[in-house]
């Protein structure tokens, strides 16, 4: 059974502590804004997968009760920043499965300022240890990365990927231009994006001389921490024709989810540790299943959590060989008037990256643009989405849409 998304909805996503709001509020305006777009109401959705990380369980409750006290099942999700797609994926197979014909996947966050680091979070935050004094969940991924890099006293998640990106510069000859032109090219893009958390657009040479975060990612370079939600109304094929809703649907052509392998590991380089096998098998996967090919997607929303996450992708993607992805990105290819364009949105690092909800906001974000709803940011003509959603520790998932 095929499953559709017929209905989007986000807010925007803030610096926090910008508003004086809660989880179920934010939570709420997304959800009403999705349902609103699908033109159907809470009590016709049958379950609710709830994204989030720094939360309490059953916050997901808590955060859809505002929407209606129905009684439906709601599951509370957390896949670090993988959380949301998780939750779309498991909505996606409530419908393929026959078990639903209508459910709500919903995702938010409501982070602490400062960059992720150590916390109570069960390792989301990147650090050695949670702040209950127990082992890390990515204890083994930054003991990849002390092997080779030793640690340094910067945030651990800008840490392993900066330390990504140098292994990237030493084996290719990427340069810190390239990596500074995917920040230039997202923050351009978020120019025309309303709901982003940053809207205002740099020079590659204004990027290079941003804040050192770890050499070589400036500020400017790293997505930031957000509040905000979003949430995506997932439906079948006879709930479409039942109410009417051809015009808005948007079929979710295939979807994968992929976790660590040994490759992850293996090579003890931070390019592995951070996700790179996992984004291209569940890439493969996606490909197979869908009969569509890299060749066929218009428009990319991916995992930008840092500028050399976006060329890691590339390559994983399947848009270039590996150690091509500096040239890429440096050409033109992967904005307006390229051959993709990547992260209309303005990605995570100008978008903003609250945790629980950024993959669903990928999915919002896509939908606007095959059903041709994208405003100043509208791809021309584009028919095909892809989004790439991935979380240390680890879970990479990838979604092909279709109009």
């Amino acid at each position: 059974m095929k499953a559709y998304v017929v209905g989007v909805g986000m807010t925007r996503f803030e610096k926090p502590e910008t508003r004086d709001w809660q989880y179920w509020d934010m939570a709420k305006e997304a959800g009403t804004k999705a349902l609103d777009d699908a033109g159907i109401s809470y009590d016709q959705v049958e379950q609710v997968p709830v994204g989030y990380c720094f939360q309490a369980s059953t916050a997901g409750q808590r955060a859809v009760y505002e929407l209606g006290l129905t009684g439906v099942p709601v599951y509370n999700v957390n896949n670090n920043c993988a959380t949301a797609s998780t939750a779309l994926m498991m909505a996606r197979q409530f419908v393929e499965g026959g078990l639903s014909d209508c459910v709500l996947a919903l995702g938010f966050e409501k982070m602490a300022r400062g960059a992720l680091g150590g916390g109570s979070d069960g390792g989301a935050r990147g650090g050695a240890a949670d702040g209950f004094g127990k082992t890390s969940p990515v204890a083994r991924h930054y003991g990849i990365m002390a092997a080779r890099h030793g640690f340094e006293m910067t945030p651990p998640t800008a840490q392993i990927f900066g330390n990504a990106a140098r292994e990237h510069m030493e084996k290719y000859g990427t340069t810190e231009a390239q990596l500074a032109a995917v920040g230039a090219k997202n923050h351009r893009h978020s120019t025309n994006n309303p709901y982003a958390q940053f809207q205002d657009a740099y020079t590659v040479d204004e990027i290079l001389a941003a804040k050192m975060i770890h050499r070589p990612l400036t500020k400017l370079q790293c997505s930031p921490t957000s509040d905000g939600s979003a949430a995506a109304v997932v439906v079948s094929e006879r709930f479409v024709e039942r109410h009417g809703l051809a015009e808005r649907a948007v079929e979710i052509a295939a979807q994968a989810m992929t976790t660590d392998t040994g490759d992850s590991f293996a090579s003890g380089s931070c390019i592995d540790a951070v996700g790179q096998p996992m984004s291209r098998e569940a890439a493969r996967r996606v490909y197979e299943r869908s009969g569509l090919g890299i060749e066929d997607v218009d428009v990319v929303e991916l995992h930008d959590c840092f500028s050399v996450n976006e060329l890691l992708t590339y390559e994983a993607l399947g848009m270039c060989a590996p150690g091509e992805s500096g040239k890429l990105v440096e050409s033109g290819a992967t904005t307006y008037g390229g051959r993709w364009v990547v992260n209309p949105s303005g990605g995570l690092i100008s978008k903003g990256h609250p945790l629980g909800a950024t993959g669903i906001a990928q999915i919002a974000e896509l939908t606007w643009q095959l059903r041709g709803e994208a405003a100043a940011r509208q791809v021309e003509g584009a028919r095909v989405g892809l989004a790439h959603n991935i979380g240390l520790g680890g879970a990479a998932v990838v979604t092909m849409l279709r109009r």
